[in-house]
């Protein structure tokens, strides 16, 4: 089961997504997942919106970690946050390019969401960006509005390559067209996301949209999956599609929650396992054995038209 993303070997396919605000679902939280996922031998992602810094983060100890990021108006702000992940021992960008503007989020609005006072956004405490306004809605969706740049396009990925010499990866790709453009404007991977279908209502699922990327992609980067996976034959599915590995969000953070680091240690070991068993019960001796050939989609089966 062991694999390689962006030349880094890794015990599973199963990576660690991006998610906010750890420390709301537990004391400990970024701290505990990074010490999970180096226990369980694989990738963490950091959340450019995290409750502990990058520098936090690189002091569990020794793991790979990716950074994802979100940009900002100021690109001061932006260079000197990746010149920071960089130093502090990550390896690979996972540019966020579907939250130019936040998504309705009407739980949000209703509950007039905002971080608790005791907490920050770590990794711009020091530049007057750390906390979140209380508003009449969504302090979320407030900070955004105010902070994020909403003009973010392609040659943003092209400036991001002018002050990094890590790769990037895109995420929050869901078609074969943004696919090729992510290619051309020199995306190291390309992450299929929907925000965890918080950013717009009847977006497809991700595991609809994989198929149509990665034969975009034509082998020329490596896509993964984010999103979507609850059971070690969801990561299959996702690999008989083609992606080369999938990323989990809600089953950390619920961990997180229900038992710290024990938590989520336990949760990856779980998907592991029912991964392992589905290759097993599938004839699959090695990763490379998982083909397309192993599923049945919907849109594999013919439609049939009633005779009138």
């Amino acid at each position: 089961m062991t694999t390689s993303v962006l030349g880094f070997k890794i015990s599973m396919p199963i990576m660690i997504a991006p998610t906010a605000m750890q420390k709301m679902a537990h004391p400990e939280g970024e701290y505990a997942t990074a010490r999970a996922a180096s226990a369980a031998g694989t990738i963490m992602t950091l959340s450019s919106w995290a409750t502990s810094s990058v520098e936090e983060v690189a002091s569990t100890g020794p793991g790979i970690r990716f950074f994802q990021l979100y940009v900002y108006k100021d690109r001061n702000v932006v260079a000197q946050l990746v010149r920071r992940a960089e130093r502090a021992g990550f390896k690979a960008i996972a540019l966020t390019v579907d939250t130019p503007r936040l998504g309705r989020r009407e739980a949000d609005i209703k509950n007039r969401f905002t971080l608790p006072p005791f907490l920050t956004l770590k990794n711009f405490e020091g530049l007057d960006l750390g906390k979140m306004d209380k508003a009449d809605d969504s302090g979320l969706a407030s900070y955004v509005a105010g902070q994020i740049d909403r003009t973010l396009s392609w040659k943003d990925v092209k400036w991001l390559q002018t002050i990094t010499s890590l790769p990037i990866l895109v995420k929050g790709v869901l078609t074969a067209e943004d696919a090729r453009l992510a290619i051309q404007n020199g995306a190291a991977g390309i992450i299929v996301s929907n925000h965890g279908a918080r950013q717009l209502d009847y977006v497809p699922a991700t595991i609809m949209a994989l198929e149509e990327v990665v034969k975009a992609a034509q082998g020329r980067v490596p896509v993964f999956l984010d999103g979507g996976v609850r059971r070690g034959t969801d990561v299959f599915k996702a690999l008989a599609l083609g992606a080369s590995g999938i990323f989990i969000g809600r089953p950390v953070v619920f961990s997180l929650a229900a038992e710290g680091e024990a938590g989520i240690r336990k949760v990856l070991q779980m998907l592991r396992d029912e991964f392992e068993l589905t290759m097993a019960l599938s004839g699959c001796r090695s990763l490379r054995e998982i083909t397309r050939n192993h599923i049945v989609t919907d849109w594999d089966v013919p439609r049939l038209v009633p005779r009138l």
